[in-house]
């Protein structure tokens, strides 16, 4: 049972809403020290919401890392724009994730709409001020927050510093609701659980591994999953792609490619379990246009579930 803190404790939902790449996913895992959200160098790699948990003693933040904001009204796509919908809907407050490498200030400007429309506590971190050669951009997009009626924070990554992160958790913390205790075990870092994580990990794996169009009608879905198996866990998992064609991109010339993929993996879900070896069976499955069928996807846990 959750313990009753002070009358001055906040707790509760803040939704990360941005353009694909904005640096979304990364922040999240900035901010709660642990690696959740699975992050690539593509766009759109985030495809369903996942939480991540940052608890002090002056409060609880969760986390909602959405998918990037996208226009569409079919398919995993229209799945996409829906999660994002929902994060909004269902978060106390938002936080705008603005990148100073976005092509067009308007589609910064989009985000900063949405999440005014909302009437919900907001405010705006300012993304990617690594990049010296688009410094300039800070200072216009903190004066688009500000005109919209919003608080803004610059923040670089790759560069941070305690202090930083610190202040931006102090900020996210103040955005929250007052609360008798705290919303999960604190704790937890995330609510996934390992199946989840290791599904997003061999997923991440395949966004870095392959190109074109393929990683964005792939999915990934856990067969079987022994983690009592002797001498190590056993995971055996499917690898669903929407073509014929893409198969032997997936699998690569002698079995390259889904090699690569296993792993480095492998090596990854071994860290976050703790464990010194487990073993690892990738089956690259074909479902025709799973993306497109409404009864794959669901399988897939690609549906919102209507309340």
């Amino acid at each position: 049972m959750n313990k009753v803190k002070n009358e001055n404790y906040r707790a509760g939902f803040l939704g990360i809403i941005g353009q694909p790449n904005a640096g979304k996913s990364s922040l999240m895992n900035y901010l709660i020290k642990e690696k959740v959200s699975i992050v690539t160098s593509k766009p759109q790699t985030t495809r369903r919401r996942i939480l991540g948990l940052h608890s002090e003693d002056s409060g609880q933040v969760v986390f909602i890392d959405a998918p990037g904001v996208v226009k569409s009204t079919s398919g995993l796509n229209m799945f996409l724009q829906q999660e994002a919908e929902d994060v909004i809907k269902a978060s106390d407050s938002l936080l705008a994730v603005l990148s100073i490498n976005e092509d067009s200030i308007e589609r910064n400007e989009e985000i900063l709409e949405m999440v005014a429309k909302s009437k919900k506590p907001w405010m705006a971190i300012i993304t990617k001020t690594d990049l010296t050669e688009k410094i300039h951009r800070i200072s216009m997009l903190k004066d688009l927050v500000k005109s919209k009626g919003g608080e803004s924070l610059a923040v670089s990554i790759k560069n941070d510093t305690i202090e930083d992160r610190q202040m931006i958790l102090e900020k996210c913390i103040s955005l929250m609701p007052q609360a008798a205790a705290p919303l999960y075990d604190e704790e937890l870092f995330t609510t996934e659980n390992v199946k989840s994580i290791l599904e997003e990990i061999i997923r991440e794996k395949c966004f870095e591994i392959l190109e074109y169009e393929v990683p964005y009608q792939l999915a990934v879905q856990t067969r079987k999953f022994d983690e009592e198996a002797k001498p190590c866990p056993k995971i055996y998992v499917d690898i669903i792609i929407g073509k014929d064609t893409h198969k032997p991109i997936v699998i690569g010339k002698g079995g390259a490619n889904i090699k690569r993929i296993g792993e480095q993996a492998r090596e990854e879900i071994q860290k976050i379990m703790d464990i010194s070896k487990v073993y690892l069976e990738l089956n690259v499955v074909v479902k025709d246009n799973w993306f497109e069928n409404k009864t794959t996807m669901k399988e897939l846990k690609y549906v919102i579930e209507k309340q």
